[in-house]
C-alpha cells in the first residue's frame, strides 16, 4: 500500500470510527451487546478473535470481583513502546463508571490478553495532568472519547497498565 491510500484508509477508518461512535444504536444497544458478543466469540476461538477488533485494537481485562468471581471484560487498549497499555473507562458514554474501573481502583493487580498472549499488569490510574499529555493517544484509540466524556457528565478514568517483571508480585 502506498503511502497516499494508506493515509486515505486511515482517514476513511476514522470517519468509520467517529460515525460508529456517535450512533445512537451504538448508544443504546452497544453495551448490552458488544462486550457479550466480544467474549462469546473469544471464548469459542479460544482468544484469537472477536468482533471489536474489526474496528479497533480489543484486549481482554481479566479482574476479580469482591466475591472473588472473575471477570472478563473487552476494551479498547492502545499498547506503547514501553509495553504498557492504555486503556479509557468510557462505558458508552453512561454516567456511571464501568465496573471493571472500580476494580482496578480497589485492586490494581490484573491479567490482560493482548493478542492471544497474557500479561500480568499493574494499573495505574492517570492523573489529570497525565489524561492531557496523552491526549492525542487517547483519541487515536477512541475518537469520540470527548463526546463520550461530555454525555457521561464525570471525569472518565484513564489508566494505564503496566506489565509486571517475572520477580515482581501481582
Amino acid at each position: 500500500m502506498t503511502g497516499r491510500s494508506a493515509g486515505a484508509t486511515a482517514r476513511l477508518h476514522r470517519k468509520l470510527l467517529l460515525w460508529v461512535g456517535y450512533s445512537g444504536l451504538l448508544r443504546r444497544w452497544g453495551p448490552r451487546l458488544l462486550p457479550r458478543l466480544d467474549l462469546w466469540t473469544y471464548r469459542r476461538t479460544n482468544g484469537r478473535w472477536m468482533p471489536s477488533r474489526l474496528l479497533r485494537p480489543v484486549a481482554v481485562l481479566h479482574t476479580v470481583s469482591r466475591d472473588g468471581t472473575p471477570r472478563l471484560t473487552p476494551l479498547l487498549a492502545d499498547r506503547d513502546s514501553s509495553g504498557g497499555f492504555l486503556v479509557v473507562a468510557t462505558n458508552f458514554g453512561r454516567t456511571r463508571h464501568p465496573r471493571w474501573s472500580d476494580r482496578l481502583l480497589r485492586d490494581p493487580r490484573a491479567v490482560i490478553n493482548w493478542r492471544g498472549t497474557s500479561v500480568r499488569v499493574r494499573a495505574r490510574q492517570l492523573t489529570p495532568q497525565e489524561q492531557d499529555a496523552a491526549r492525542g493517544r487517547i483519541l487515536q484509540l477512541m475518537p469520540p472519547f470527548d463526546a463520550y466524556a461530555e454525555r457521561s457528565h464525570r471525569k472518565v478514568r484513564v489508566f494505564l497498565l503496566t506489565p509486571l517483571t517475572s520477580g515482581e508480585k501481582t
